[in-house]
């Protein structure tokens, strides 16, 4: 594991400095990484894949656990220094790769039960957690640290202000919970903002039998205009009737409705379609 002036002089060494166009916030404190390795429930045949390694400082605290890690690393320039961290440990496969723009399927095969352990640039997680929940089914598990207001979205609950469409997204697809809290004061450099551990678990089925396609078109129209009723802001596309049918009122707002109501109204607007 990797201290500040590990990285500093790692970072020296390669000529380097953190790419804020990446989001790069690199971790420099033991007990942070060894902390989230032993959250993450992973041991040996265990197999990981971390995205955004950087200069390994997690990378190698899941590899302690005995786990093989893929470590999926974009910058090219920090490459070379994390391939040389990796050397010395045969479970670790270090992949220069951008995330967004990975064959899934290629990296990870068609075998199920891989574990996403990750320090997501704060850019990008978001959308690459979405994104892997809807088309990534080999992910069973995550364990991701993000910007805290990130995560308070993914693990909201209905009628809160975090609660918004990638709530109802993570909740289709998962269970989601905050595992933790990450200070500032352990990232070279120290962002501006607070940081915190998502724990993601897939379900075994979605949390209702409707497509997801006719859920998130509806959730994406509402969400739209979250402040508005859903008779006002689903006017375009769902009649009374379809509110009467799912048993829903139309006086109330997006943020109201948990994914079981989502389903129902979905089910109810392409059964009148």
């Amino acid at each position: 594991m990797h201290n500040r002036g590990d990285i500093n002089e790692l970072l020296s060494r390669g000529g380097l400095a953190p790419r804020r166009d990446l989001g790069q916030n690199f971790v420099a404190d033991a007990n942070t990484v060894r902390k989230i390795a032993r959250l993450a429930e992973v041991g040996p045949g265990d197999r990981v894949v971390e995205i955004g390694a950087g200069l390994g400082s997690l990378t190698l605290a899941l590899a302690e656990t005995g786990a093989q890690i893929v470590a999926v690393e974009v910058d090219r320039g920090v490459v070379p220094l994390l391939r040389e961290i990796a050397e010395p440990h045969p479970n670790i496969t270090v992949v220069e790769a951008d995330a967004m723009q990975l064959d899934w399927t290629e990296l990870l095969g068609d075998t199920t039960g891989w574990v996403l352990v990750a320090n997501l640039p704060y850019n990008v997680a978001t959308p690459l957690v979405c994104d892997l929940l809807d088309g990534v089914p080999q992910i069973e598990r995550m364990l991701v640290m993000v910007q805290k207001e990130a995560a308070e979205r993914f693990c909201a609950s209905p009628r809160t202000e975090q609660y918004g469409a990638v709530t109802v997204k993570v909740s289709y697809w998962a269970t989601a919970r905050i595992a933790g809290l990450v200070p500032a004061s352990v990232f070279v450099p120290r962002p501006n903002v607070e940081s915190a551990l998502a724990d993601i678990r897939r379900r075994a089925a979605p949390a209702v039998d409707v497509p997801a396609d006719d859920v998130f078109h509806l959730v994406r129209t509402a969400f739209g205009q979250r402040r508005k009723m859903l008779r006002r802001s689903l006017a375009a596309v769902v009649t009374p009737e379809v509110f009467d049918a799912a048993g829903i009122d139309s006086q109330r707002r997006p943020e109201e409705l948990d994914v079981q109501e989502w389903g129902a109204l979905a089910t109810a607007w392409r059964r009148a379609t």
